[in-house]
């Protein structure tokens, strides 16, 4: 190796020491310099020219500046955060001995008042229709060919669906071929309505059928006559079902024969008297009088008497067969009468108004019927509730009610009906016409019905809504305050405390009047009381802010 190579690896290994210690000098600080320089100095006296170090940055006033900046922020946080610690666990103990303290006393007060003082009973109704029938088919007995006789009925055509409205005269429905159709009438039926019948339920029908178009003729009110049996052949006819009869076509056939066999009797009388059959029974009786009574005395012979005789008897039978007749013509127009077009009391169901409407339907084709086939709302709706046994003594038939629907917000007006004497614990059901009347009642109450001012919405029944009832009502506008402003002193003196705006306060005699609402009347006796002031109703104990260290409550 040649000494150019020896010097520039000298130099090369020096570089890399220089650059060593340079990159060490931070750590290092003023050992690494010092190895630096005396590496320097032995570099030069091998002849090499050496490399200098890099000399360390400068500290500017910026640096030094931002330095302390951050200190200051540090020792700021410290001392927020230790002073909030001290605040908040450390307690002085005038600050232990308030917080100890019972809180201190408010008084409540309320405002004198002048108005209208009503005491109101709030509870609970149930929108329903003023009457419901529910409607139970039985098996018809006085159809003609093409029903009755079956004894399980069943639903042969369903004409009405639930909430249709339904219109008089209209079939609701059809069973084992026969309609049941509704009439107008107060009167449940309880009885086929038959050719010859009389009564209220007659006249009823009468009314119906007249109101329908169909006339009833000469019959007389609550009679069922030719006419009126004529009126229900024509109805029938124009629902398109056949005309229902009584069925006493056997006995009719039988009373027609006896009529016959009197007519006989009668000719052939009339035929042994020789009277022929323009001759009356009085002709031949008196014909035989005639010739018993004969003046002569001369002896007339034996024979002659015995045909006297024979007249006699044979103007008799003549008597007896007339009677005969007219017996057996009576008993079969009087039969006829009975019989013919009827209505019997399976196919029909009296409302006392209309329209109804259709809350419920059961019955499905081709199922036998069910006791409750369906059901249906009469009248316009009204509400029924349940006023509880201490509730009952405030309120009369009369009063002005608030109706409010509370799921749609719908208000409305009304007034108290009727309140029933004794509590009941469910609803009621009337007799069956076909039918049951089924009114609904509070249950565990005294049962109260309310009729709004102006009719309801039809769809609203079953909806539950509030019922406020203006129980009692001042004469006019009073003096009030609450019921809890009023106290009675040991001397049997009613005083209210008045509250001035001072904070001072003074006792007013009053007279108790009127009471509602939590509300009640009062009258000054000693003392002035106006609208507008104020009267302790009782006092309230709040919580009292900590007392600090240093601060006067």
């Amino acid at each position: 190796m040649d000494d150019r190579t020896t010097d520039r690896a000298s130099s090369c290994g020096a570089r890399l020491r220089l650059g060593s210690l340079g990159g060490n000098r931070r750590v290092g600080g003023g050992v690494a310099l010092r190895e630096a320089r005396i590496a320097i100095g032995t570099s030069r006296d091998l002849g090499f020219d050496p490399v200098e170090p890099e000399s360390a940055p400068a500290r500017t006033p910026e640096t030094r500046r931002r330095r302390v900046l951050i200190v200051l922020i540090v020792i700021t946080l410290v001392s927020i955060v230790g002073g909030w610690t001290a605040a908040r666990f450390v307690r002085s103990p005038e600050e232990r001995a308030a917080e100890a303290k019972a809180p201190a006393r408010s008084v409540i007060s309320a405002t004198v008042d002048r108005r209208v003082l009503t005491d109101t009973v709030v509870l609970r109704g149930t929108v329903a229709a003023e009457h419901t029938v529910t409607v139970a088919p039985r098996v018809s007995t006085g159809a003609g060919k093409d029903g009755g006789g079956t004894t399980k009925p069943v639903v042969t055509g369903v004409r009405v669906r639930a909430g249709d409205v339904v219109e008089a005269g209209q079939v609701l429905l059809e069973v084992s071929g026969r309609p049941i159709f509704v009439l107008p009438g107060e009167l449940p039926v309880y009885r086929d309505l038959r050719p010859g019948g009389e009564g209220r339920d007659v006249e009823q029908l009468q009314a119906a059928l007249k109101g329908l178009g169909y006339g009833v003729g000469t019959d007389r009110a609550g009679t069922y006559g030719a006419g009126t049996r004529t009126a229900v052949a024509a109805f029938y006819r124009a629902t398109g079902y056949e005309v229902p009869v009584t069925g006493e076509d056997d006995a009719i056939a039988a009373a027609e024969d006896r009529v016959t066999g009197a007519e006989r009797a009668l000719a052939r009388a009339r035929d042994g008297a020789g009277t022929g059959d323009g001759v009356e029974a009085g002709d031949v009786t008196s014909t035989g009088a005639a010739s018993t009574a004969g003046e002569s005395t001369s002896g007339e012979s034996t024979s002659s008497g015995s045909t006297a005789t024979s007249s006699a008897a044979t103007a008799r039978q003549v008597r007896y067969a007339n009677e005969d007749l007219t017996r057996a013509r009576t008993a079969l127009a009087e039969l006829r009468a009975r019989s013919g077009a009827m209505v019997p009391a399976a196919e029909v169901v009296f409302l006392s108004r209309f329209p109804a409407r259709v809350d419920t339907m059961r019955a499905v084709v081709g199922d036998e019927v069910e006791d409750r086939a369906l059901t249906l709302s009469v009248g316009d709706p009204i509400v029924r509730g349940s006023l509880a046994p201490h509730e009952k003594n405030l309120v009369r038939p009369g009063l002005r009610v608030r109706i409010l629907v509370e799921s749609s917000g719908i208000e409305a007006t009304g007034e108290v009906r009727s309140i029933a004497d004794t509590p009941t614990a469910g609803s009621d059901e009337g007799p069956a016409q076909g039918v049951a009347a089924t009114p609904a009642a509070g249950g565990g109450g005294y049962p109260v019905i309310v009729v709004p001012t102006a009719a309801l919405d039809p769809e609203l029944a079953g909806r539950e809504v509030r019922l406020s009832i203006e129980a009692t009502s001042s004469d006019g506008p009073v003096l009030v305050v609450p019921v809890s402003a009023v106290s009675a002193g040991a001397d049997g003196r009613t005083m209210v405390t008045v509250l001035e705006s001072s904070g001072a306060r003074r006792r007013v005699e009053i007279r108790a009047g009127t009471s509602g609402d939590g509300y009640v009347e009062v009258a000054p006796m000693a003392g002035a009381l106006s609208p507008g002031d104020r009267v302790v109703v009782g006092a309230n104990r709040k919580v009292a802010a900590p007392v600090r260290a240093g601060a006067h409550p």
